[in-house]
């Protein structure tokens, strides 16, 4: 088990005992940042280009130390260790909906429509005013990254319209919209943890599930997958965060060096999640997946009720969808 060696004093979490100041002066501060995500896709690449860069800043003063795989539990429990201050950082992405409701928004159907959209909504919502509601939750947020557009397999048949959707048992990602734009197009979605779902899969207690093409091919789920359907339905930014409780603690070289890497990890993410999506998506089909691209319009015109009722259930949620559409011409 990796240990804990801070700079502050070891009573404010109760972590370092048994080690002096001195000797966690000279070690510098061992920082732990967990993903969900597996090796080779998207969220974990960034994690690990995020680490590298924030290690080769701080040298001998401090280190993070990148967790795939859920190996320190899933986004919720890991959002919850930030909350008590028992881990550094975590790279939450859908459920950040549910500590700030107006991260929902990421979750309506065709919203961002690029990388580009995406980077002006950072500057002109996140960064202003959603950051700073991320602070009042406890959280520090650090950096604006990818998870990239999703798309559908299942194992019941190929996905044209939501009517096709009709049933089918579907998981997503624990936040309430992703439930609710499934319900919409009348399919049976099921929130489940990213770990469960190959097995889910592979057994039959979901027909199918949406993710973006990196994501389904380093979880193997085409091995355990007949359809593949390009949707687009939703770009899911991740949305990189750490323990406030510990970044306040921190050394201010280590909070420049973590804030400035997170913002450097960006521009790194979007050039490299570019041309990881179409090099997954061929690899899904030279694996035999059988492929087709949805109707969009179809989709779109599907959609209209999420949009209404998130409006009406966040606050300033009709103004704030308005203005992340107007930023689609740039910013």
């Amino acid at each position: 088990m990796t240990r804990w060696k801070y700079l502050v004093p070891a009573v404010a979490f109760g972590l370092l005992a048994g080690f002096s100041t001195q000797e966690s002066e000279a070690q510098g501060l061992d920082m732990q940042f967990g993903t969900t995500s597996p090796p080779g896709n998207m969220q974990s690449m960034s994690a690990e280009e995020f680490a590298r860069r924030v290690n080769e800043k701080l040298g001998d003063a401090g280190t993070v130390t990148v967790y795939t795989d859920s190996q320190l539990g899933s986004d919720r429990e890991m959002l919850q260790k930030l909350k008590l201050g028992t881990q550094d950082m975590s790279q939450p992405s859908t459920i950040m909906s549910t500590i700030v409701p107006e991260f929902g928004l990421f979750d309506l159907p065709y919203l961002v429509a690029s990388r580009e959209h995406m980077r002006c909504i950072g500057e002109e919502i996140v960064w202003p005013e959603l950051a700073p509601k991320v602070e009042e939750a406890g959280y520090k947020l650090i950096g604006i990254w990818e998870n990239g557009f999703r798309h559908i397999s299942n194992n019941v048949r190929p996905i044209n319209t939501p009517e096709d959707l009709d049933g089918v048992k579907l998981r997503v990602p624990q936040g309430v919209w992703r439930v609710r734009m499934f319900e919409a197009y009348g399919a049976n979605p099921t929130p489940m943890a990213f770990s469960e779902v190959f097995v889910g899969l592979q057994t039959g207690v979901i027909d199918g599930q949406e993710n973006p093409y990196s994501n389904i091919y380093a979880g193997r789920f085409q091995e355990v997958q007949t359809y593949l359907t390009e949707t687009r339905h939703v770009y899911t930014p991740s949305f990189p965060a750490a323990s406030l409780r510990r970044f306040e603690s921190y050394p201010e070289e280590v909070q420049e060096a973590l804030l400035e890497a997170g913002r450097e990890t960006q521009d790194w993410t979007y050039e490299e999640a570019a041309q990881l999506e179409e090099e997954t998506k061929q690899k899904l089909l030279d694996a035999g997946m059988e492929f087709n691209v949805s109707d969009r319009e179809a989709f779109v015109a599907g959609s209209q009720s999420v949009y209404d009722i998130f409006a009406e259930e966040v606050p300033g949620g009709a103004e704030l969808i308005e203005r992340a559409l107007a930023l689609a011409d740039g910013c």
